[in-house]
């Protein structure tokens, strides 16, 4: 990589070096059976090169030849796109416990052992149709620029995915539990799933209307992106984002605060500095329903003349390889404050409502704009504060902007979303729920 470096470094006026490897394994079972297994290995390098004020970008997944690589950077100047920024020196960097070295002991075997464990738990009670999955990913990295910084991360954790499904539906309610290191899922997190499940079995067909909905972190994907799209500094640049001109003003109920902490090592998946070896900071994009920051990378800080807030990460919305990907804005980890409610006191204080366990077309709808059309993958419905069954068809609609406007409470505890995000169930009134009753 300090060879790279130098040679790009002699080519141009500043250059960054980013290598990464990572390594992924997985089972799967359907049916409560073990249906795959899979392990892949990856690395690559990229880099980026500022000449005259425009950007160069290349890739390789093998450094076997530096010189065509640097080339490769180089010819992509003719590109000219431009390049308002440094590459920033890092250094004293906080010190974070990213990664527990246990998790290089999981074997295949035992994740097998600890689905199977799960799936006959579940079994033993419902009569669903049993999916899980278990993961382990570790990812190493490496950031080098020429104005100095050198900077290192290793990180890695284990996951389980339980979701027990209505037979016949292919839908069902799941759960996600996600360490550091291998550890047994839960007991209660699996009596929950079975309570649930007992709960929701029968299908029933409400009316519809505007009642409360309380979605669960597994769906809060939905909303999530919206929020993370009206606070990007990319949106805002673009002239895209409704909070573009709300700075300081409230936007959401008072009881949400929305932070970026990737700093909080008591999770996976922490980082002391984004994808373009800036240092991350714990900051409040929300508090209290007012507006405080938009998220920045190097880019967008300098189009908009600000300072970068350490969220220039190689991601999509859809995901995408880091190693092909140039750095945009993005959260490290989102945060939502969670509440002071338990899931149970939250559905007792539910007069009429349904529960989103998960969200069907999480994408649709002007996300810009903070639209949002959801199928509800399941909907458990809710009477006087009892789960009573789930609906079929069930969609969800509304703005994000008012949706949690009408925020009646949170839950008090955090949980992993789809999106990287660490999320409480959240209970909104007034949304619009269409039923085929």
């Amino acid at each position: 990589m300090e060879k790279l470096l130098q040679m790009a470094k002699k080519a141009s006026d500043q250059a960054e070096v980013f290598s990464i490897s990572y390594s992924d394994d997985a089972v799967y079972f359907e049916n409560a059976k073990l249906n795959n297994m899979d392990s892949k290995v990856q690395s690559g390098v990229s880099l980026r090169i500022i000449k005259d004020g425009k950007l160069g970008f290349a890739y390789t997944r093998n450094l076997i030849d530096r010189q065509e690589l640097l080339q490769n950077a180089l010819d992509s100047l003719k590109g000219g796109v431009e390049a308002k920024y440094d590459f920033p020196l890092t250094k004293n960097l906080p010190k974070l416990d990213t990664y527990d070295s246990s998790v290089e002991k999981v074997s295949g075997s035992q994740m097998v052992e600890e689905c199977t464990r799960v799936c006959d738990a579940i079994k033993s009670q419902t009569d669903s149709e049993i999916e899980a999955a278990s993961f382990v990913h570790t990812s190493d990295l490496r950031i080098l620029n020429t104005a100095g910084t050198d900077v290192p991360t290793k990180s890695g954790y284990y996951a389980i995915f339980a979701n027990p499904i209505y037979p016949g539906t292919g839908v069902g309610v799941y759960r996600i539990f996600v360490k550091k290191g291998f550890q047994k899922t839960p007991d209660e997190l699996i009596d929950e799933l079975i309570k649930l499940y007992k709960l929701s079995s029968k299908a029933i067909s409400p009316r519809g209307g505007r009642m409360k909905v309380l979605f669960m972190p597994n769906s809060l994907i939905t909303l999530n992106w919206r929020i993370s799209s009206g606070t990007s500094s990319k949106s805002v640049y673009e002239k895209i984002s409704p909070l573009g001109d709300k700075m300081g003003e409230k936007v959401f109920s008072e009881k949400v605060s929305i932070y970026d902490d990737s700093l909080d090592d008591k999770y996976p998946g922490a980082r002391a500095f984004d994808d373009e070896g800036v240092a991350c900071r714990k900051y409040a994009v929300v508090e209290g329903g007012v507006l405080k920051s938009y998220y920045y990378d190097l880019e967008y800080a300098g189009k908009l003349s600000a300072k970068p807030t350490g969220n220039g990460f190689r991601t999509g919305m859809w995901g995408g390889d880091p190693i092909a990907l140039k750095p945009t804005p993005a959260f490290s980890r989102m945060t939502i404050k969670p509440g002071n409610k338990s899931f149970w006191e939250l559905v007792k204080s539910m007069d009429r409502g349904i529960i989103v366990e998960n969200a069907l077309g999480a994408h649709s709808g002007n996300i810009p704009n903070g639209d949002y059309s959801i199928g509800a993958d399941p909907a458990l419905y809710v009477e006087n504060g009892e789960i009573v069954g789930r609906v079929k068809d069930a969609m969800v609609a509304g703005n994000v902007y008012e949706t949690l406007k009408n925020v009646v409470d949170l839950g008090d505890t955090l949980h992993p979303s789809q999106d990287d995000a660490w999320v409480p169930a959240i209970l909104c009134d007034d949304v619009s729920v269409a039923t085929k009753g």
